[in-house]
């Protein structure tokens, strides 16, 4: 249970989180480099990009595709040893997928001034390893398959997510605005969905993020449905 639990809060962490360190190997010397990434989750939770074939690790990517990506939460706290952080360990490659510029574009909309420029281009990683840091020595190695979400259930909330969002924004805006402040502590606001995937959904309402997490993971629509319904009354509740 408590391996199954640390791979939960390993995944969550990633989707919630939205920007980390990328590492790459300089493509002129093989030295480390690391730079600072923003990113979003497709529907495994695997980290897609936008990036610039001007900068530095899209140079690097090109001549090396292993990347590992860090993510955290750990350096807003007094002590960072005791906060969560996650490696991911893969490889890079160009994505033209519409899923991938969707995803990307919903987690980070202001991209969408510059994500059709000729020199920028849509990534996905492709996880192979991750360690996960739970706090002062609680470390531990997962494969790729412990972490992520299951293929088949990604799909099919994957194919679902245009019809959920546009649903929840059109006859539950109550919900979705109990949504933010009872789970996500949120201020009100005009909150509003913009994905959802087997872990949980996005809000955004005036340029602030939201993440909510499902106590469970969803698999269908109908355990979609069921996890909606049964968070709103709890929230309003």
């Amino acid at each position: 249970m408590t391996e199954r639990r640390n791979q939960d809060m390993a995944r969550l962490l990633v989707r919630r989180r939205g920007v980390g360190m990328l590492a790459t190997a300089m493509a002129d010397s093989g030295a480390p480099y690391a730079s600072m990434v923003t990113y979003a989750c497709d529907h495994q939770s695997q980290p897609v990009f936008l990036f610039s074939t001007l900068s530095d690790h899209t140079q690097n990517i090109k001549a090396d595709k292993r990347v590992s990506l860090l993510v955290e939460d750990a350096t807003q706290r007094r002590n960072p040893q005791t906060g969560p952080r996650v490696s991911l360990l893969g490889t890079i490659k160009k994505d033209t997928s519409p899923d991938v510029r969707a995803r990307f574009l919903a987690r980070h909309p202001d991209a969408a001034l510059y994500a059709d420029f000729g020199d920028f281009a849509f990534y996905r990683m492709k996880v192979e390893r991750a360690h996960y840091v739970g706090g002062f020595a609680r470390a531990i190695w997962f494969d790729a398959k412990q972490i992520l979400s299951p293929a088949s259930a990604a799909k099919i909330i994957c194919d679902m997510e245009h019809g959920i969002v546009e649903h929840m924004n059109h006859d539950h805006v109550d919900a979705i605005r109990a949504y933010a402040h009872a789970f996500a502590k949120r201020r009100p606001g005009p909150w509003q969905m913009t994905g959802c995937d087997t872990d949980g959904i996005d809000l955004r309402a005036d340029g602030r993020y939201a993440r909510v997490d499902f106590h469970k993971p969803v698999t269908d629509s109908n355990t979609c449905r069921k996890m909606l319904i049964e968070m709103a009354h709890a929230a309003r509740a």
